[in-house]
């Protein structure tokens, strides 16, 4: 059977990555592809438990050495359980952040150096790297605004400085330019409808020879 296909979004806090998952996974499925939706950390049992101790509020003396691990951990039960079987099943994968957002988190936002944390993950990933990365870029006074917006609830994340978050954003910029064959860079900072009409070209381009199944 043909390997299915892996698509990864990527971007710092409000640059809109849950509703362009939701809105790709429709386009897909409208199209009679056979796609499997995803989180990181989370998409498992185990991984969502992760997830609550890597987001909870309660959990700000989290050491950055440990947050990585533990990113890593659920991405390890992520891989194996959810998105290497998917893949090898032919189905295409649509995955709300993977690596790269712990090397930009972790790497440059917490300073433990990206080529650290793409070493750590190295085993993780098990060789399961994305086809097509999405990173939606949008400026940190953008992001927070639409951030305290949102009704969702907040979280550790939403707790750091803004250097932080500015690094991250730089650490995901300087990625996209290593890896310029996987990485496709949009404006966040444009409507729903615009960034969600680009990521739809870039996608439909990317599968002009993947057939439905």
């Amino acid at each position: 059977m043909k390997r299915g296909f892996f698509i990864t979004f990527e971007g710092s806090e409000g640059a809109g990555k849950s509703i362009q998952v939701e809105i790709l996974a429709s386009h897909l499925h409208e199209e009679g592809y056979d796609a499997k939706v995803t989180r990181e950390p989370g998409g498992t049992r185990i991984g969502e438990q992760i997830r609550a101790i890597t987001h909870s509020q309660e959990n700000v003396d989290l050491e950055a050495t440990a947050e990585a691990y533990l990113m890593a951990a659920a991405r390890a039960q992520h891989v194996e359980e959810v998105i290497s079987p998917s893949l090898q099943a032919g189905k295409i994968v649509v995955c709300d952040r993977f690596v790269d957002s712990s090397i930009a988190y972790q790497g440059y936002g917490r300073k433990l150096g990206p080529e650290k944390i793409a070493q750590l993950n190295e085993l993780a990933v098990n060789g399961a790297m994305p086809d097509l990365t999405i990173l939606l870029n949008v400026s940190y006074e953008l992001g927070f605004k639409r951030r305290y917006k949102s009704l969702k609830p907040k979280d550790r994340l939403d707790l750091q400085q803004k250097e932080f978050y500015e690094r991250v954003r730089e650490g995901y910029l300087e990625l996209a330019k290593l890896h310029k064959g996987r990485f496709v860079v949009i404006d966040a900072g444009k409507t729903i409808e615009r960034v969600s009409i680009q990521i739809w070209d870039t996608v439909r381009g990317c599968l002009k020879n993947f057939s439905p199944k």
